[in-house]
């Protein structure tokens, strides 16, 4: 009797932020962004310096929750989300546990993108959504195995979702991401005119 198995899986969490915990206000969470990011001057030098289209915080700012009430809200939904994917992968995490190791603010611009990258030295991280306009671009992961490939034939076009060597992923405004950190992934060109608005985030182990 023939036996075919997956093996080895890759793992990609989605859910509403609300599923755990109290919701967090969409339009507060966006205008608390758009502020933040007119008025973080060290991140915009940052951005220029580094060619980075639009805004990010990550070089700038190591403490939104400490400094806004909206984003310690936003941590405690996360957390519980985080420890139900933790339950999924079946992590033996012992006597330490998963916790925050940084959050930060994306603003993504007509045009702009965010090349292909990992999250060195975290267990999970993660996205959740502020502003999707129409047109804004989803979130591609890509087959961790891609590099061992080498003559493999290309998939065809209705292959299953396990199947495939690229997955994007199309998230609303209140939808959290969550995936192993080794994961590589990317954003493509945001083709809307509106900014496309995320907060991002890396889970440690200790």
């Amino acid at each position: 009797m023939t036996e075919i198995k997956s093996l080895f899986a890759t793992r990609l969490y989605h859910a509403k932020l609300s599923e755990h915990g109290a919701p967090v206000d969409p339009a507060e969470l966006e205008n608390s962004c758009l502020v933040i990011a007119d008025d973080d001057e060290a991140g915009q030098d940052w951005c220029e310096e580094h060619g980075y289209p639009g805004y990010t915080s990550y070089a700038s700012l190591s403490d939104l929750p400490w400094r806004f009430p909206i984003f310690k809200d936003l941590v405690a939904v996360l957390d519980a989300h985080v420890a139900a994917f933790a339950k999924d992968l079946a992590f033996d995490l012992g006597d330490k546990k998963l916790q925050l190791e940084d959050i930060w603010i994306n603003i993504l611009p007509e045009g702009g993108i965010h090349t292909g990258h990992i999250h060195p030295h975290s267990v999970i991280s993660g996205t959740t959504y502020v502003a999707m306009p129409d047109g804004a671009s989803a979130i591609k992961f890509e087959d961790p195995r891609l590099a061992m490939m080498m003559a493999a034939p290309t998939r065809m076009k209705d292959a299953r979702d396990e199947l495939r060597t690229f997955f994007y992923a199309k998230p609303e405004v209140g939808d959290v991401l969550l995936w192993e950190s080794w994961l590589r992934h990317e954003v493509p060109m945001n083709m809307s005119e509106e900014e496309r608005i995320s907060v991002s985030f890396n889970y440690k182990w200790e």
